[in-house]
């Protein structure tokens, strides 16, 4: 139950400082955000398998995203493309880590 009650908080919370950011509230404003959420924590190195991550590799994931994602706006790319392109990403961090986990046998 503490969970759904973290979740919530910081949820409002979330949604509180993007509606204060742009003086509205907007109802898509956080959509594809899961995509980037499992995007950083696949590149942070956590198996989609299962197992454990670990805090720093996901936020450089996140660090990794982010910059994707800035470098996409600033290019002019269109948000459909910029989808696509962070589904590549994550297919080839998926595929690196089965190789990986195939490997060490």
């Amino acid at each position: 139950i503490a969970a759904f009650v973290i979740c919530g908080v910081t949820a409002a919370l979330g949604g509180l400082m993007s509606s204060a950011r742009l003086y509205s509230g907007q109802p898509k404003m956080g959509e594809g955000g899961e995509l980037d959420a499992i995007a950083a924590v696949v590149l942070g190195g956590t198996m989609m398998t299962g197992g454990a991550g670990r805090l720093g590799g996901t936020l450089i994931g996140a660090l990794i995203i982010g910059i994707i994602n800035n470098g996409l706006n600033l290019l002019g790319i269109n948000a459909y493309w910029q989808y696509i392109a962070k589904g590549v990403i994550i297919l080839i961090a998926v595929a690196a880590d089965v190789i990986k986990k195939y490997r060490k046998g």
